[in-house]
């Protein structure tokens, strides 16, 4: 059913209360798990960061993985130097916690991320080394892409719903002011299309604000 969907049953089956995932395909440095396991003392989750000395990484892969990076660091509050990465030591009872929310995709990991970060829990990014990997990967880079950002937007909504529709708010508002700028110059008066963007504007704040009230609420 998918990489995530395979994390989920091996979570809900195992007996320990650290989890420590790695994927098989040689990229990572598995030796040293025990090393990050020694750091979950003072953490809810520790992520082997790929950014370590040396990383042998796509360029192409990192260009829209800079954008949603830097995505994820304005719905989260926190630096996050690698979000995805498939090294990584977790709390099973945190986990579990957010399990419904985890895709059966590739995404498992931005998400649990994500889940951590806006949940206040410890999380530490440790650098890592990062080798070429064996064999083909599944992954097709823009349909995984387009998922991937549908995912930051869905999960973005889920855990963040203000942070995540202020630059949609904020663009909206810009729109509405030049539009006003331009009618008050050129027109004296505003006109329909002005208004609708107020409107669209309050609407989308407002939508917001409920869906961050409701998240309150929920005590997530």
């Amino acid at each position: 059913m998918g990489y995530g969907a395979s994390l989920k049953t091996g979570i809900r089956r195992s007996q320990g209360e650290i989890i420590a995932i790695t994927d098989a395909d040689g990229t990572y440095p598995n030796e040293r798990i025990l090393d990050l396991v020694e750091m979950m003392v003072d953490a809810d989750m520790v992520v082997g960061s790929r950014t370590g000395d040396h990383v042998e990484y796509s360029f192409i892969r990192k260009i829209p993985k800079f954008f949603l990076r830097h995505y994820c660091q304005w719905i989260t509050g926190r630096k996050i130097p690698d979000m995805n990465s498939g090294l990584r030591i977790f709390r099973k009872e945190i986990a579990l916690r957010f399990l419904h929310v985890f895709p059966n995709s590739f995404s498992f990991t931005t998400t649990i991320t994500m889940a951590m970060l806006c949940n206040d829990y410890m999380v530490r990014f440790e650098p890592i080394n990062y080798s070429q990997r064996i064999g083909n990967s599944k992954i097709k880079p823009i349909r995984d892409t387009l998922r991937f950002i549908q995912l930051i937007l869905r999960t973005g909504m889920y855990f963040a719903p203000m942070r995540a529709f202020a630059p949609i708010i904020g663009l909206l508002s810009l729109i509405f002011i030049a539009s006003a700028s331009y009618d008050i110059i050129t027109k004296q008066n505003l006109t329909d299309k002005t208004l609708i963007f107020l409107m669209i504007a309050i609407n989308a704040g407002l939508f917001a604000l409920i869906a961050d009230v409701i998240d309150k609420r929920a005590g997530r």
